[in-house]
């Protein structure tokens, strides 16, 4: 699909048809089963001032924590048993943690079993990222929020887009599996805002990307703005799953807050391939507060909601299939029997 072609879907009314290619460019690029992935939001303190995070270093009514390393490590050990295969290690970005102290935890936790590690620490010293990765770091999450430039300075005082680009150029370069995403429906974003979101995450070739909407933080500059309506994210969610192909999409935590009921279980049908429970211990995740009335999502309650969308919990790790999109391709054009494919048919 093109610019305007997304365009075109973004503002068109005609979502129902728009999930159903989504969908099945997932099947054919993903198949049924939905990953799990297992969090520990370990700290809620962060140096950053982002004007829509509830984690923001201003905010001076929420209370802090840090996790020690044992505890961690403990939680790790606790999702682990569970069958979950990735550690998700959530965080601010809180430079109080040493390179030390997160290659010792890295390590630490690869020793338990075959599990896959992914970081989401934000903007670190350049040599941490290398010392993470030596340590068994596999994946790295960084999300560019939105690629237009003025908005991201106006959301990020003090910070650069193309600095987190190149922190995400040079997470590829060492090796990892590499996340970006955007928040949909923040103040000042444009349709065409979302679109230029969509064709970043398709030319920098993610292997997962997260989508969710904005949900206002009552203590934060943007916590009187709204969110917005449900269909929104969804559009944007379907329409990075058909052109980015076997991306691996999570139904967000922000999707289920948004909407209890639905958030989830649609995002399931309109392209996505992930679910990330929570582990975190509740008296510390209560006050991982980044947008106002998050969700607690259990692994209970991920395995409902795979098994209501009519697909199949995944007991591997899950990583990237963006080594698989080629010989899909070419067996899917050796089928002589075969339609064209979903991703070529969307353009028509």
């Amino acid at each position: 699909m093109n610019k305007k072609e997304i365009l075109e879907s973004l503002v068109s009314e005609d979502s129902e048809n728009l999930f159903k290619k989504a969908d099945e460019v997932r099947k054919l690029y993903c198949g049924d089963e939905v990953y799990i992935r297992g969090i520990i939001e370990f700290s809620n303190y962060c140096v950053r001032n982002c004007l829509y995070c509830g984690l923001r270093r201003d905010n001076k009514r929420i209370k802090r924590y840090r996790m020690r390393e044992e505890e961690i490590i403990e939680i790790a050990k606790r999702i682990i048993s569970q069958g979950v295969k990735t550690i998700v290690l959530q965080s601010g970005d809180d430079l109080v943690y040493k390179r030390d102290s997160i290659c010792r935890i890295i390590k630490r936790i690869k020793k338990i079993d075959d599990v896959a590690v992914t970081l989401s620490i934000g903007e670190r010293p350049w040599d941490d990222y290398k010392a993470f990765r030596e340590a068994g770091a596999d994946r790295y999450l960084l999300k560019q929020e939105t690629i237009n430039e003025k908005l991201y300075e106006y959301l990020h005082p003090g910070q650069s887009l193309m600095r987190r680009i190149k922190i995400l150029e040079y997470l590829k370069k060492l090796g990892y599996q590499i996340g970006a995403g955007n928040i949909v429906g923040l103040p000042r974003q444009t349709f065409k805002d979302l679109a230029d979101d969509i064709i970043f995450l398709k030319d920098l070739e993610v292997d997962m990307a997260g989508i969710g909407p904005f949900i206002p933080q009552k203590n934060t500059p943007l916590g009187n703005f709204p969110s917005p309506p449900l269909d929104l994210p969804l559009k944007v969610l379907a329409l990075t799953r058909i052109v980015t192909e076997n991306a691996h999409l999570p139904a967000t935590t922000a999707l289920k807050t948004l909407s209890p009921s639905q958030g989830q279980l649609l995002a399931l049908k309109a392209g996505a391939n992930v679910i990330m429970p929570d582990f975190t211990p509740s008296e510390f995740g209560k006050n991982y507060k980044i947008y106002d009335g998050k969700s607690r999502v259990t692994l209970s309650y991920a395995e409902e909601i795979i098994f209501k969308a009519g697909r199949k919990v995944s007991l591997k790790r899950g990583d990237s299939l963006k080594n698989t999109i080629y010989e899909k391709k070419m067996e899917k054009i050796s089928n002589k029997e075969a339609k064209p494919l979903l991703a070529v048919e969307v353009g028509n």
